[in-house]
């Protein structure tokens, strides 16, 4: 890891969430920059990163076709067996009319990772073979905007939940889809890992004419693209980046009127999201609607400790914290505070990171209700709070997205300088 201080550069790059400038320098093999201010990754450098991405690309592209083609779990009950492939989840919430749950499900869990891989291939591919794809820096920008959104590793957790639930009343039998899916997991996270953004993106910045040495934390006449970073004369503000095409602006527009609507739109929904059941089991013609509360309370019943204690944090007490934070970060700035605004940073990035957890229960009830479908014996039904729930996620997701970090240190400029 290195910290980068000011020296002759002639490439130059803003922190994406401070905004203070940093020479781009070069850095040794498997070693990042950060910024030294805030602490957020500038840039790294992947020894032989396009041999790895291509790799593990074709390797996640292999999983995900195996993924689909095989039976995914059986579940084995009373004689009775029931076999789901990777999309019942979504084909079983259309069937109940939950549409809006089987969209999500499918968009987080099977389409976004295929659009992540083909995008991947598709970029790294030609640079493998010496030549650089057409619109690579357009398609990259769609990559990126796709990646958190690809939650393979909340839904592998959820599966492990759903056959940890179903241990105690039946068989589940674990099919070549679900190892697949384990590869792909694997894979994907490999695939981040070694990515280096300076081979598709290249140059930092456009201002080769410009005299930076004595810049010093902000210089307000500068532009940073939000997604490649390309540091550029404040005059192009309101066009497109002129490499991947996303909109320019200082700083996002109307980013704490958003993220308030945002966030009491998810507050007012969290309530019926926690009151209202989320699904029904019925086993043997009887059943009980659960609460996510009372899901909780079954596993800690069952003996499933450390499972409750996960589903607890990541459907109860993530959201809470979520709606905490940004709130708390939003009155900061509104109260022009310069109170720690690296510790406030570094909390914005924790809690953006975790939001996506809260996935957890919808992925759950996707699989299980494409596997409990035994008629008399058992089957599960989806209850109104799951899209509540499922609301909230979303909405949150989309707050932090609206966020802008970098207004945490807008009013500590004079007194928080790079270094």
């Amino acid at each position: 890891m290195h910290y980068i201080s000011k020296t002759d550069s002639h490439d130059w790059i803003a922190c994406s969430d401070c905004d203070v400038l940093h020479p781009v320098i070069d850095i040794p093999a498997g070693n990042k920059a950060v910024c030294s201010r805030c602490g957020s990754e500038l840039y790294r450098h992947v020894k032989n990163s396009i041999d790895k991405v291509v790799a593990f690309a074709v390797s996640a592209l292999l999983f995900l076709i195996l993924s689909h083609i095989f039976p995914f779990l059986t579940m084995q009950l009373g004689g009775r067996s029931e076999q789901n492939i990777l999309l019942s989840a979504t084909l079983e919430l259309m069937e109940q009319g939950f549409y809006e749950l089987a969209v999500l499900v499918f968009v987080t869990s099977i389409l976004a990772p295929i659009l992540v891989i083909i995008g991947m291939l598709y970029i790294y591919v030609p640079l493998k073979l010496g030549h650089q794809a057409w619109a690579v820096h357009k398609v990259f920008r769609y990559v990126k905007k796709l990646l958190p959104w690809s939650l393979i590793g909340v839904f592998m957790l959820g599966v492990l939940i759903a056959i940890v639930k179903l241990m105690d009343m039946a068989s589940v039998i674990p099919g070549i889809s679900l190892f697949s899916m384990i590869g792909l997991l694997i894979t994907m996270v490999a695939i981040n890992a070694n990515l280096d953004e300076r081979i598709i993106w290249g140059q930092s910045s456009l201002l080769h004419d410009h005299d930076l040495s004595d810049v010093d934390g902000y210089d307000h006449d500068m532009i940073s693209c939000h997604c490649c970073q390309l540091l550029m004369d404040k005059k192009y503000e309101s066009f497109s980046c002129p490499r991947c095409n996303e909109k320019l602006h200082f700083r996002k527009s109307n980013s704490i009127a958003r993220t308030w609507a945002l966030l009491l739109t998810a507050a007012m929904l969290y309530i019926p999201a926690n009151v209202y059941p989320i699904m029904t089991f019925i086993n043997f013609g009887q059943g009980q609607p659960d609460t996510i509360m009372s899901g909780v309370n079954s596993l800690i019943d069952s003996g499933f400790w450390g499972l409750a204690l996960l589903v607890f944090v990541a459907s109860i007490l993530v959201p809470v914290i979520k709606l905490m934070v940004l709130a708390y970060l939003l009155l900061s700035i509104q109260f022009s505070s310069c109170w720690r605004p690296k510790d406030r940073t570094v909390l914005f990035r924790i809690t953006e990171f975790i939001g996506v957890w809260s996935m957890l229960d919808i992925f759950l009830i996707g699989i299980l209700i494409s596997l409990v479908k035994l008629d008399a014996l058992a089957t599960i039904e989806v209850e109104t709070g799951a899209s509540y729930f499922a609301a909230v996620v979303v909405i949150t997701l989309f707050a932090a997205r609206s966020f802008e970090p970098r207004m945490i240190w807008d009013k500590c400029k004079d007194k928080y300088e790079s270094k």
